[in-house]
């Protein structure tokens, strides 16, 4: 008898502990018919984590997904996928694109990133901040990007393109292959540092620089930023309890110190310059003109930390894959470096800001090289109310996000044909007016765009013309042909490095 009860025991054990386990499975797969009983169609999803499983264990990077989601399911006007249990909506159509961004852009103000300003105290920034703090923050800090600024920038510019000049020749000398994307980093590590900072950086002459450390620690990943970045997309209320043991707070402190010593520094000895760090240093004298936002050393060095970070990363990122692409084709290599020649011998040898935005040849290459390889794959926003697509039935909640795939459209065969090809002349000015102005997206559009844009052209372009005058980049045994993206990177990145021969060419 007493066997008995005890396998009735053991069975109601099982039973229970199967009753548990349906029950949590059915939590968290019952969401997955929001899209199908909306009647639009999407990926099918894992259990627990839904289309984001290949991502979370590094089968492909977040990038190719997109791109392949997209060319999936493209002649739908949208369509739904599932970060973990969170619908999410794609929007294929360049009209709808066009709504979202521009003409309804009041309604989705905000990209919808969760901020934990506690555990991660620099992400309060522009990019990634709710519209209540990111409007009159946005208002106030776009002047520093105006011509006349970076007209201002331009010599300090061209001064850190005089140190990768140097750099590339012992480069040149050495014979070895080089990590382009390491040597772009040195040099836009050292710009950034100069026209935001103020501060000579010498990334490119010390191999032990503290700022391309800090640049390196907060982009590479480890399995700890791994985690810390799939708690927090997946488990927030979990990531608001132990995101501080996963968070290195090194490169936060780092920069608080830098930028509230700056202040200091320009305060006593009574300094002005042309950078972030003076008009934040006016938005902490004047609180009145953000309509009274609470200017803490934190959420300005937050505004000067994004700066460092996208004016480092995107640009080294872009000239790299330049680079990669021109080392493959040479023609166009050559065609632009006549062109750079061209321009300084105009010039006495010398290159001035206008010259940089009149090289038209080179404004193709920078513009094919994103359209090939954007920085940023999608777009995001999140719906600040209730909203019905124009033209159609589908109609969103307040707080859905949404996401603009801008990797998928600028492969798209049918709005530009052969697109693995690397054609700069996709860009000739007929073209580009004959294309959906949606079409070409990788600094964003709208109210919200990437406030440092220009900059971006400019830096970009100058570190191209420096490497390019006298130098010539070719493909060795270490490059990675055909393109592989980065599993583990955020961004569009080629996996092992963009690793070529640069040698020095005659004048």
């Amino acid at each position: 008898m007493q066997l008995i009860l005890q396998d009735m025991d053991y069975y109601q054990l099982l039973f229970a502990s199967g009753a548990v386990l349906l029950a949590i499975y059915y939590y968290h797969t019952s969401i997955y018919s929001y899209w199908k009983n909306r009647g639009i169609v999407g990926p099918r999803p894992h259990p627990f984590f839904g289309n984001f499983w290949e991502i979370i264990n590094r089968k492909y990077a977040v990038a190719t997904a997109m791109k392949n989601w997209y060319h999936e399911f493209k002649r739908e006007p949208v369509f739904g996928i599932y970060e973990g249990r969170t619908p999410l909506l794609v929007i294929n159509d360049l009209e709808l694109v066009k709504d979202v961004l521009i003409r309804d852009f009041s309604l989705f103000i905000d990209r919808g990133f969760p901020l934990f300003d506690k555990i991660e105290p620099l992400t309060q920034h522009l990019f990634f901040l709710e519209s209540e703090r990111w409007k009159p923050l946005r208002q106030k800090l776009s002047p520093i990007f105006t011509s006349g600024k970076l007209k201002e920038m331009f010599p300090l510019i061209v001064e850190c393109a005089g140190n990768l000049e140097k750099f590339l020749d012992k480069v040149a000398d050495n014979g070895e292959p080089v990590e382009c994307r390491e040597v772009a980093a040195k040099f836009t590590t050292d710009v950034i540092g100069s026209c935001a900072f103020g501060i000579s950086m010498k990334a490119l002459e010390d191999e032990d620089s503290e700022f391309r450390k800090m640049g390196r620690q907060v982009l590479t990943l480890n399995f700890r930023q791994l985690t810390r970045d799939a708690c927090r997309q997946f488990a927030p209320s979990l990531y608001k309890v132990i995101g501080k043991y996963l968070h290195s707070p090194v490169a936060d402190n780092f920069f608080i110190d830098l930028v509230r010593d700056t202040m200091k520094y320009r305060e006593q000895n009574n300094v002005t310059r042309p950078d972030i760090i003076n008009m934040l240093m006016e938005l902490k004298k004047h609180p009145d003109k953000v309509d009274n936002i609470e200017l803490t050393d934190t959420l300005l060095t937050a505004q000067a930390f994004i700066f460092f970070l996208a004016g480092f990363e995107t640009s080294s990122s872009t000239m790299a894959h330049a680079l990669y692409e021109l080392a493959q084709h040479q023609d166009i290599q050559d065609k632009l470096r006549r062109e750079i020649r061209d321009t300084y011998k105009k010039n006495g040898e010398t290159m001035t800001y206008a010259d940089i935005k009149e090289m038209k040849y080179l404004d193709k290459v920078f513009k094919e090289t994103l359209r090939k390889y954007p920085v940023l794959t999608m777009l995001t926003r999140q719906a600040m109310e209730n909203y019905t697509f124009k033209g159609t039935k589908i109609t969103i909640p307040k707080g859905m996000r949404i996401w603009v795939p801008v990797y998928g459209i600028q492969t798209d065969p049918d709005i530009y044909p052969e697109p693995e090809k690397f054609d700069p002349e996709r860009f000739e000015d007929d073209a580009v007016a004959a294309r959906h102005p949606m079409s070409f997206l990788p600094f964003g559009d709208g109210p919200r765009n990437c406030i440092g844009a220009r900059f971006a052209h400019i830096q970009t372009k100058i570190g191209l013309t420096t490497i390019l005058r006298n130098h010539k980049v070719d493909v060795c045994e270490k490059t990675m042909i055909p393109y592989e993206a980065d599993e583990r990177a955020f961004l569009l990145t080629l996996k092992g490095g963009v690793n070529l021969n640069i040698t020095k060419v005659q004048s």
